[in-house]
């Protein structure tokens, strides 16, 4: 919901803005580097009419630029305003700003013309004259209003005349309750306050008629005393003839300045009430500046000209008659500037003007200084010729600057600019950022920037892509340097050089443009008739470029989305939920981008839910009645009448196009429209021949195409596109192939197709040019080997060629590399890896793209076997420029060849020099054919043989054993060091009948290699097994065992019975014999105590709340087992009975009432037994 509640800067907002950025790139004035020695320019001062508020203090503002940076000093009044005199005046630090205190003086002390002089060593300039005037509200006049007594029908005017204030107030009527009187055609207030009765009726008596007057810089209202008003009837005035009360006569005239707002105002008596209407003799009211006010008795014309002087007619009717008042407007105006004078940069020995053009009615008088002194009054220059308003400045020298003012004055007001004059011999200096980039919509205006500085002036000369940029239809160079591309096309993208340049250097710049696709809503939202309480869905999707993330904005009726959380933002849609009535109107969708945006509108009506008759839904009939018109070179518009719908109504049009002429048969699709919409207007292509139809899509389906429209034969032209993908490569030593991407019949845009491919070695000037058809690759042939060449391939056909094509560099054939690499070194780190350096070839001899370097590694023998071992080489390679690598996985102890090769996409070049190299010795493989044999009860035989990979000398072997039981647990560890001539080893004194785990290792001086582990059993002592077997079998063991057995099943069958005794206990009894109140059985729905048996095992009494500890606490019963018995704890018998038999209820003791009992549980102590 966040992206509704915002609306950014829309539609006309944006394009003002990009606007006013153009204006601002084009006119902008010289700036001069403030490093470098210029006159002061002011840079902000207060305005020329500044009425103060007396109750704050007064701020006048004067802030200037220079180098160095000017000091300010003030005149007030023609005079000089000593600053540091006055302890209620402070000059801020750095500029010239005034800050006085008025607090404990009055304001009017301070009042009168100010001016502010900024000054440094190359000139003066000088501030507007600062007219400081206090606010005013001076109270109303004290006056006794009598009452006034009229004639029904008769005018009446109720005068105001406010109080005199500073600025002038603002009028308005209202009655003692502080309600505006009503205002209408025949009771209006007047531009100058009064109140204008035209005809006076009986409701207008009473007595509250009060005159306000606000004074808005003071924020004070004041009131004139009521007026009272009575109304009589005994002589009332007739019907009459409008005549005016304001202006009275026939004729007036009034004056007003140009760009003011013209007010004529007409009010008139009259009975009947008269209306007023407007005229201008002679002409006709400026359109689009005119309008009405106070019930069209005033006239506005805002942004005076010249041509709004003239004649103005108001004429007052009622069916009486009419009568009519003609106003003279003089149109007058202050001076106004035509050119103000520039600051102007000047070489030595240079010429300029400074041109000083203004108008103004009647004619200003143009006077100049230099430096604030009157140029009369100046010393006298020769290299200056002052003619009316141009200073002409020749042969001028350095040191010679200063600061010219020009004032231009009649009697309506004056104009005062400051130029400067600063003679510099600068070298050219760029202002505009290096490598800024500009990003524009296709189809835009584009501005590029080349804000420069120099004296003399520089010129500015653009380039892009090497080639000059001249004034065209395309392009055009602005005054201060900025470049325009008039229409900006995706072609246009790229980097763009500014080079300045005067007599003392070049100065370049480079900037680049990107002109984006613009932002198109392509799925607009539609029409919705929706009942009320259901979902209204509006869609909204675009089609953007793709480095411009569109936001997106809905608005209802041009406002924002109500704060509901029924409407639904999503990224393409707008969803509304639970529709009302109230939720009728316009949404609109707004697709913004920092660049462009795109809107589009639907309408939403919610009417009555009703029963809907059950619905067949089909697919929509095709669209009939295909006619194109507005036909162009490029485009035509084909429209079409829809099929029926079939209740699902329809989505989107399907527009189909055939090429006879490429591909007859074929029908390929062209575009979407809005279900909506049976128009659209389709950009084509020349020398097509097309045929449309259109298929329409509903929620079943798309329907049958229509017939085919007529067919529209476009004119060929030159080709649009050149062929695309053009690659440049190398096949063999002497040739180069180009290869592109042809173009389809769309796109040849003529017939006579032909590719003109051009190439050339880079930096060579001469091109060699073939002119190829109907062929995607073209072979050159002889060329020098891996050589860089520029290739373009042009689209050319009967009616020309296409547009200018890219360069795409790429290189001839590759040939094996020449040279072998030098100075190879092998370190080895281990017995199973080495490490091997080389020295890269030259680049030059490689004759190609160097991929990188082949290792070739063989082991030649095994260095302990004195025998020849070989094994098969391998090659590593080694990628890119690398220097070194590593060479895993060698045999310990043993002898390698190595040597290495550079390559290319070629081939391999020659190998270097063999390197021989020789690992050290590294830990054996594990010994082999590991046998274990028995040779009696307690030894046994492990018989193996030496490790197929010695990795060196032997020096002997580590046989490690260990008994196991059956749970795999192991015994005592015991080591065999064993001689390198040893293959076998008998073990003695084992146990007999023992599983026994072995462990066998080969060692060398490096270490021991991996073990060989083996299972065996010694073998199992048969006379002992004899022996218990024979016990097992005797009667006398047989009977023993059956004897425990039946022992064992006696005791858990009497156990059993003792346990499970039925019957009650003794307790019960007692029970009975005493009924004491306060022992009753427990029923099983209140929670109390019921009879005391033992029917479940493990389970509580039934309603015993039996703590978790066992213990019963005294609040669960006022009595307890152990009140039964003989004192202290209660016991049981074996059998689980309680011990001894209840002797009489004991009889309890009062002070045992707040006392719990800590006897255990009978339930807790059985179960305990069992």
């Amino acid at each position: 919901m966040d992206g509704k509640r915002s609306c950014s800067l829309c539609g006309g907002a944006m394009m003002i803005m990009m606007m006013m950025m153009m204006i601002s790139h084009m006119t902008s004035a010289l700036e001069v580097p403030l490093d470098l020695p210029q006159p002061p320019t002011i840079t902000n001062q207060s305005p020329k009419d500044y009425i103060i508020d007396p109750r704050e203090n007064i701020n006048i503002f004067c802030e200037a630029k220079g180098k160095p940076h000017p000091s300010f000093s003030w005149t007030r009044n023609g005079t000089h305003f000593d600053v540091e005199k006055d302890p209620k005046v402070v000059m801020m630090p750095g500029t010239g700003n005034l800050v006085i205190d008025i607090s404990g003086e009055k304001a009017e002390v301070y009042e009168g013309v100010y001016q502010c002089i900024a000054r440094n060593e190359h000139g003066s300039a000088v501030s507007n004259n600062i007219v400081i005037r206090q606010s005013r509200s001076p109270l109303w006049s004290k006056e006794k209003n009598e009452p006034i007594t009229v004639q029904r029908g008769t005018s009446l005017i109720l005068q105001c005349r406010p109080p005199a204030g500073l600025p002038p107030p603002i009028i308005f009527w209202m009655d003692n309750n502080f309600q505006r009187l009503p205002q209408n055609s025949r009771v209006s207030q007047a531009l100058n306050g009064d109140l204008y009765f035209s005809n006076v009726i009986m409701e207008d008596t009473r007595n509250d008629y009060i005159c306000y007057a606000r004074f808005p810089h003071t924020q004070t209202i004041q009131q004139k005393q009521p007026i009272t008003v009575k109304v009589l009837d005994n002589s009332p005035s007739g019907e009459r003839v409008p005549s005016f009360l304001h202006p009275p006569g026939m004729e007036s005239t009034t004056m007003v300045l140009k760009g003011d707002t013209l007010e004529l105002e007409c009010i008139a008596d009259g009975l009947p009430t008269p209306n007023i209407s407007w005229t201008k003799v002679n002409g006709e009211l400026p359109s689009g500046r005119f309008s009405f006010y106070s019930f069209q008795k005033t006239l506005k014309i805002k942004e005076v000209t010249e041509a709004d002087g003239g004649d103005y007619r108001c004429i007052a009717k009622n069916r009486m008659g009419s009568s009519q008042h003609t106003i003279t407007v003089v149109v007058r105006a202050a001076p106004f500037w035509i050119s103000a004078p520039q600051n102007l940069i000047l070489a030595p020995k240079e010429t300029g003007n400074l041109t000083c053009d203004v108008d103004g009615n009647p004619k200003p008088t143009i006077t100049w200084s230099v430096n604030g002194n009157p140029i009369e009054s100046s010393h006298n220059d020769p290299s200056r010729k002052v003619s009316d308003g141009v200073i002409t400045l020749s042969d001028v020298q350095t040191g010679s600057s200063a600061v010219y003012q020009c004032n231009a004055s009649n009697d309506y007001g004056y104009l005062l600019a400051n130029a400067f004059v600063s003679v510099l011999a600068e070298p050219p200096r760029v202002l505009t950022s290096l490598n800024h980039e500009y990003s524009v919509i296709s189809n835009s205006r584009a501005l590029l920037d080349c804000a420069s500085f120099g004296s003399p002036l520089p010129k500015i000369t653009w380039f892009k892509d090497s080639q000059s940029i001249l004034n065209s239809d395309l392009y055009h160079i602005h005054k201060n340097g900025t470049l325009e591309i008039n229409v900006a096309q995706p072609q246009n993208s790229g980097k763009y050089t500014c080079i300045a340049s005067n007599n003392l250097g070049n100065k370049e710049n480079h900037v680049h443009l990107q002109v984006k696709e613009p932002t198109r809503i392509i799925r607009q939202p539609e029409y919705k008739e929706v009942q009320r309480n259901s979902i209204a869905v509006f869609e909204c999707k675009v089609k953007h470029d793709p480095t411009l993330i569109p936001s997106m904005i809905w608005l209802k009726d041009n406002g924002e989305l109500p704060d509901d959380p029924r409407f639904e933002v999503g990224s393409d849609s707008l969803t509304i939920h639970d529709v009302t009535e109230d939720d009728e109107g316009t949404y609109t969708c707004i697709r913004n981008t920092t660049l462009d945006q795109d809107s589009a509108s639907a309408t939403l009506t919610v009417v009555e839910a009703t029963p809907t008759p059950t619905m067949i839904l089909e697919q929509p009939d095709p669209p009939t009645d295909l006619e194109l018109t507005d036909q162009r070179e490029r485009s035509v518009r084909l429209t079409w009448t829809p099929g029926d719908e079939h209740n699902s109504p329809i989505k989107l049009f399907l527009i189909q196009y055939e090429d006879s002429l490429h591909e007859p048969g074929v029908w390929l699709n062209m575009t979407e429209v809005s279900g909506t919409s049976t128009t659209a207007q389709l950009e084509l292509s020349p020398y097509v021949y097309y045929s449309f139809r259109v298929l329409a899509l509903n929620g079943v389906g798309l329907s049958e195409s229509s017939d085919p429209s007529r067919q529209y034969r476009t004119n060929p032209a030159k080709p649009d596109v050149n062929p695309s993908d053009v690659e440049v490569s190398g096949t063999s030593p002497d040739t180069m192939t180009i290869s592109w991407r042809e173009l389809s019949g769309l796109e040849s845009n003529g017939p006579g197709l032909q590719y003109k491919v051009s190439w050339r070695m880079k930096d060579a000037e001469q091109w060699t040019t073939v002119t190829l058809a109907n062929v995607s690759q073209h072979v050159v042939t002889g060329t020098p080997t891996f050589t860089l060449y520029e290739v373009t391939v042009q689209a050319v056909n009967d009616y020309g060629e296409g547009p200018r094509p890219e360069v795409v560099l790429g290189y001839s054939g590759e040939n094996s590399p020449t040279v072998a690499p030098e100075n190879v070194k092998v370190s080895v780190q281990s017995g199973t890896e080495a490490e091997v350096h080389w020295e890269a070839v030259p680049l030059s001899s490689v004759r190609g793209r160097l991929k990188g370097y082949k290792v070739t590694y063989q082991k030649m023998r095994s260095l302990h076997k004195q025998d020849y071992d070989r094994e098969n080489p391998q090659v590593l390679i080694f990628s890119g420029e690398e220097t070194v690598g590593r060479l895993p996985d060698l045999h310990p102890y043993s002898h390698y060849r190595l040597n290495i090769r550079a390559f290319n996409g070629h081939g391999d070049g020659p190998s270097s020099t063999d390197q021989q190299f020789q690992t050290p010795e590294g830990v054996p493989g594990p010994p082999t054919n590991v046998n274990i044999r028995n040779l009696n009860l307690d030894s046994l035989l492990v018989e193996w043989t030496p490790p197929l990979e010695d990795n060196g000398h032997l020096t002997g072997y580590l046989l490690k054993y260990q008994p196991i039981n059956t749970t795999e647990e192991a015994g005592l560890l015991k080591e065999v060091l064993l001689p390198a001539n040893e293959t076998s080893y008998t073990l003695d004194k084992l146990t007999h009948s023992t599983h026994y785990k072995f462990f066998l290792n080969a060692m060398t001086e490096t270490g021991s290699g991996p073990a060989v582990t083996k299972e065996a059993f010694t073998e199992v002592d048969e006379a002992m097994t004899n022996r218990q077997a024979e016990i097992a079998t005797q009667g006398w063991f047989i009977g023993l065992m059956c004897a425990i057995a039946l022992l064992i099943l006696v005791l858990l069958i009497v156990c059993f019975i003792k346990r499970n005794k039925g019957g009650k206990y003794p307790v019960k009894e007692k029970e009975d014999a005493h009924q004491d109140p306060e022992i009753q059985p427990m029923k099983e729905d209140d929670g109390t105590f019921g009879e005391y048996s033992d029917t479940e095992d493990h389970k509580p009494l039934k309603g015993s709340r039996t703590p978790s500890n066992g213990t019963v606490k005294k609040d669960d019963s006022d009595d307890s087992l152990v009140d039964y018995g003989e004192g202290g704890d209660g016991q049981f018998n074996e059998d689980g009975s309680f011990i001894g038999q209840y002797s009489g209820k004991k009889e309890k003791d009062t002070a045992e009432g707040n006392e719990s009992s800590e006897a255990p549980s009978p339930v807790n102590a059985m179960n305990s037994f069992v």
